[in-house]
């Protein structure tokens, strides 16, 4: 059993939980993930590893309420346990000393961001970080980042806090002065693919992490399947991380699409229910 030793509310859907899981906490690198269940019945949720304290045996997940199972999930209080937490997942992020690097993040995408703006730093880079949100109390991690960027820049489409605007913009007014050597962009799946294109005007390779259904997290179900370089990659094993370049957004995106309506579908019968039991 993985015990939720710690649970934060960071924004009205978007919450934190510390969990013990110290073999992975010994083992998990930045860009990697872990698939956890909350009970045997449960649906497999795959989360990036966020950060982890190897001494405490402890995992720090953050997630979004989207649907049934992550609405279940934000109400696991502290001393419940998770039915199983499996991980690390995926490869690695690269992480060496290019130079300068620019980092953007977007919504619930920052969590998966953040241990990759904190390696490149730790291993010497000089890091530009872009983060960009709907709005103030969606962009999450703010202090952590500034702790380990050169320059923090924050975007929000309301103006709420830094600059009113998108990510992109951002991204050109950094290329427009600064020499990047390698650029990262984890967010929302459009976020994504317009990144992509910004770095590409560019001749920046950007480096994406992609987030398709996944089901047992060792390609063995293809649910994960992705179109990259045109050939079949499997996100769980062959990534999550991704050339930007090299995905097609226009599957990827269409894919990410496909189950909305079972989704949404379940998710009513589970408010439903918890509005029952009161």
């Amino acid at each position: 059993m993985f015990k939720v030793v710690k649970r934060k509310e960071l924004a009205p859907i978007e919450f934190e939980i510390l969990v013990e899981a110290p073999r992975i906490a010994n083992k998990a690198k930045p860009g990697q993930f872990v698939i956890l269940r909350i009970d045997e019945f449960g649906e497999r949720i795959p989360l990036t590893v966020v950060d982890v304290d190897p001494e405490a045996g402890l995992v720090r997940l953050i997630f979004q309420v989207i649907g049934k199972s992550t609405a279940q999930l934000s109400k696991v209080m502290e001393g419940e346990s998770l039915a199983d937490v499996v991980g690390p997942l995926g490869k690695p992020t690269e992480i060496e000393n290019f130079g300068t690097v620019m980092l953007v993040g977007g919504g619930v995408g920052i969590a998966a961001l953040f241990p990759i703006v904190k390696g490149l730093k730790e291993a010497g880079n000089r890091v530009i970080t872009i983060l960009g949100a709907k709005t103030k109390d969606l962009l999450i991690l703010r202090d952590e980042c500034q702790e380990f960027s050169d320059e923090l820049i924050l975007m929000t489409d309301d103006g709420s806090i830094g600059q009113k605007g998108l990510v992109t913009q951002a991204m050109e007014e950094v290329f427009a002065r600064e020499d990047i050597h390698t650029a990262w962009a984890i967010g929302p799946s459009i976020m994504m693919k317009f990144c992509t294109i910004t770095a590409q005007k560019h001749d920046v390779p950007i480096y994406v992490s992609l987030n398709p259904i996944m089901i047992d997290g060792t390609g063995m179900c293809g649910g994960c399947r992705v179109t990259v370089a045109d050939s079949i990659k499997f996100a769980c094993v062959d990534g999550p991380e991704f050339l930007g370049e090299e995905v097609d957004w226009d599957e990827f995106i269409s894919r990410m699409q496909q189950y909305r309506p079972e989704e949404m579908q379940a998710n009513e019968i589970y408010e439903k229910q918890v509005s029952q039991n009161g």
